[in-house]
């Protein structure tokens, strides 16, 4: 590793692990020190941070999507010091509403009686946006979360249902900010986004076209290019 590059820490989402930033990594490897942290060990977004913070460099950028923005957000409270620059994909400030609570516990009381089903053909569209629901984009979701498994899945799930409201946190945030969001995202869409970007004075928001929840996967060299652009500001 070379003393220029920058230092990047990666979050991925709810069963996702680092294939999610294969793309915009390779894409800046002249100009980052990359690594993807491991969000699957643990059942909250505190216990998470603790782990990425241990592992991590004295300081570094934090790059997250969904589940993995609000571990960034817990980082920032735990050790602000130490994050450089910060970009959030497809996430969210604000804690969980009624319906989508109920609707993960379901699937954590699922589990219990009958096997892990992972993310399903079915689930893609709630993930991605139509046109990579059928090929490759859609074939590596599905193999993440197979890698990822059950046992992880529920303690991310515990997580996300158990974390604090950021909102009232977004404007102590005074590093570089991007917040990037696929048009088309159900799971969080761009008003969530846009709610981020309001709450961060001096933060940048793109809206990518045609894209769902997983912009590194969907739209590679949009994301890699907008990472390269965030890094140069």
């Amino acid at each position: 590793m070379t003393t220029d590059l920058a230092p990047l820490l990666f979050l991925p989402g709810l069963l996702n692990d680092a294939v999610l930033w294969r793309a915009p990594i390779d894409a800046l490897a002249d100009r980052t020190a990359a690594a993807v942290a491991d969000l699957t060990l643990d059942d909250s977004v505190a216990a998470m941070a603790r782990r990425a913070l241990a592992v991590a460099p004295p300081r570094f950028g934090l790059v997250a999507l969904s589940m993995g923005g609000y571990v960034a957000f817990e980082i920032l409270r735990q050790a602000p010091e130490r994050v450089t620059r910060l970009a959030l994909f497809d996430t969210a400030a604000a804690p969980e509403n009624e319906e989508r609570a109920a609707t993960r516990r379901q699937g954590m009381d699922q589990l219990k009686v009958g096997r892990f089903a992972g993310v399903t053909t079915r689930l893609l569209p709630k993930l991605v946006h139509a046109s990579h629901v059928h090929g490759p984009v859609g074939e590596a979701v599905k193999a993440m979360a197979e890698r990822v498994g059950g046992a992880a899945f529920v303690r991310q799930q515990r997580a996300i249902l158990d974390r604090p409201d950021s909102r009232p946190f977004l404007a102590t945030i005074r590093v570089p900010t991007l917040v990037a969001v696929g048009a088309d995202d159900v799971l969080t869409p761009p008003a969530l986004a846009r709610e981020i970007h309001e709450g961060i004075a001096g933060s940048r928001l793109h809206v990518l076209p045609e894209c769902g929840h997983l912009p590194p996967l969907e739209r590679p060299d949009e994301t890699s290019a907008l990472l390269r652009e965030w890094l140069e500001a």
